[in-house]
């Protein structure tokens, strides 16, 4: 499927937007894990290590910028849960119909 210029142009307006929405999210959850008081530092300290080895793979940190998978990463996004359908209200009628067509399957 391939998106238009002016979606296209969107698209990469709103990626940093919302990755940067996503990683604010991440950095609250590292705070909540490293204020248990019912865990040693060394676990707090494992722990976060490996959550952020798994989140720096994540669409909603990082994400390959090609016209082509445009609308299958937003979809991704979706599911994941790093945006809502309704983040998508600025780009055309005929994006949102195919990932809301894509989403429903």
């Amino acid at each position: 499927m391939e998106i238009s210029k002016r979606d296209w142009k969107l698209y990469r307006e709103k990626i940093p937007v919302w990755q940067e929405n996503y990683m604010s999210c991440l950095i609250e959850e590292y705070i909540t894990l490293l204020s248990a008081e019912d865990k040693k530092a060394s676990n707090k300290f494992w722990g976060l290590e490996k959550k952020i080895n798994t989140d720096r793979r994540h669409p909603g940190v990082i994400l390959n910028m090609s016209k082509s998978e445009a609308i299958y990463n937003i979809i991704r996004l979706i599911r994941l849960g790093v945006i809502t359908y309704d983040d998508l209200a600025d780009f055309s009628e005929d994006l949102q119909m195919s990932v809301k067509l894509i989403l429903d399957r």
